[in-house]
């Protein structure tokens, strides 16, 4: 998870390294529940002396596997292939599934730091970070980050360090 350390830079260190809140798989661990009791159900209750019974139960397996892979699995992989990583000089944005997408916002460009919290995030120990950066792309939302408040306070110590010139973080 996080960036190898090959791809850090002289003098560069991890800070923090994670994943999207778990919270986004909620939903798709429900949809999973969801699609495994009524497949089960339905391949049940196809009755055994219809004479395409086999292709019925053929049909309800391949819509139930669509389903699972569509619903739960793919989520499941957003939020697995999805990390944020702090060090020292930027931070650092890894999605993509099959493709890669990397966005580095470099600490000495941002301009300021905040959270946002609704009360069901604030339960979960999760939020929305804003980080507003002096490129064009302006101010970037990352929601479900977890653990908000530290976060936001690392980032932000460590864009005061960028700012004063202490970029080792110490």
């Amino acid at each position: 998870m996080g960036l190898p350390d090959h791809h850090l830079t002289q003098g560069e260190r991890v800070v923090h390294s994670f994943h999207p809140h778990w919270k986004r798989l909620i939903v798709p661990f429900l949809a999973l529940l969801l699609v495994v009791v009524a497949s089960s159900a339905a391949i049940y209750f196809i009755p055994g002396d219809f004479e395409y019974a086999w292709l019925a139960r053929i049909t309800v397996a391949v819509v139930a596997v669509v389903a699972l892979t569509l619903f739960s699995f793919v989520p499941y992989l957003r939020w697995k292939t999805t990390s944020y990583t702090l060090t020292t000089h930027r931070f650092n944005i890894s999605t993509g599934i099959l493709n890669k997408s990397d966005d580095d916002i470099p600490l000495a460009k941002v301009n300021s730091v905040s959270s946002d919290q609704t009360l069901l995030e604030r339960l979960f120990g999760c939020g929305t970070l804003k980080v507003e950066s002096a490129s064009e792309r302006g101010e970037i939302l990352y929601r479900d980050i977890p653990k908000i408040q530290t976060v936001r306070t690392e980032l932000f110590r460590l864009v005061e360090d960028a700012s004063d010139g202490n970029i080792d973080g110490k």
